[in-house]
């Protein structure tokens, strides 16, 4: 199979999708693992009206409401205002037409306010912490350095930082679900054949205490019951 390769080296919130040299007919794959999260940065510095109103609907209802903001009570000051990161970053990738986005993401809620920020990231990375533990012993090397330059930036980042500083803003699946459908994009089932596969990996690991849960052709990395990562799978919808 002949193919061409290349190269986009760019944060997402500065990425120009004219640079992906898409060519019509092409069949669009996209796959985001860990990253959707850091544009929602721009979204907790200042408000937004897809945050002010999360129950608006999908990004169909909007194109079939005949009044537009008026319909939906939103004020005309919103309807003018310039789209946040993750709303522009949604609107250009739907405008690939993509045949599937894969989306991976930390099943958390570390995107509110400081108390409930803080009291979620004790919960979910003690379990994060109990998941390594039974992997990665503490004397192996690579667990301190995970430790230490990933996770431990991740929690300071989270606790100890606010703004566009904070870019750590993880959300669950629900959250994100609503998201996608907003901006125009609709769920596509993970297959069995997948979930299959996924679990024979674990097994052959000898992982005790992990699993992967299916809900809704959703896929769940659990630790002893608790959701710690989610994957799911969109496609474009034609309206």
């Amino acid at each position: 199979m002949s193919f061409q390769f290349h190269a986009v080296e760019a944060r997402l919130d500065d990425l120009n999708f004219d640079k992906l040299r898409v060519k019509t007919g092409e069949a669009v794959a996209v796959c985001s693992i860990f990253n959707l999260h850091r544009l929602l940065a721009a979204d907790g510095a200042k408000g937004s009206p897809y945050n002010a109103y999360p129950m608006l609907g999908t990004f169909g209802d909007l194109l079939r409401s005949e009044h537009g903001h008026n319909l939906i009570g939103l004020s005309p000051d919103w309807a003018h205002s310039s789209p946040s990161p993750i709303e522009s970053f949604l609107s250009s990738l739907y405008a690939l037409s993509p045949k599937v986005v894969v989306v991976a993401e930390q099943e958390a809620n570390h995107n509110g306010e400081l108390c409930e920020r803080f009291a979620e990231a004790i919960y979910y990375y003690a379990n994060l912490f109990d998941c390594m533990q039974s992997t990665a012993p503490r004397a192996v090397t690579e667990r301190a350095r995970v430790e230490k330059v990933l996770l431990g930036e991740e929690i300071k980042n989270i606790i100890a930082c606010d703004g566009l500083a904070r870019r750590e803003r993880h959300e669950k699946l629900e959250r994100w679900e609503q998201r996608l459908n907003f901006a125009g994009f609709g769920r596509v089932p993970l297959s069995y054949g997948g979930l299959e596969v996924a679990r024979g990996l674990l097994e052959s690991r000898g992982c005790e205490g992990h699993s992967v849960k299916d809900k809704n052709g959703c896929f769940f990395l659990c630790w002893k019951e608790r959701p710690l990562f989610s994957v799911s799978a969109w496609r474009f919808k034609r309206f």
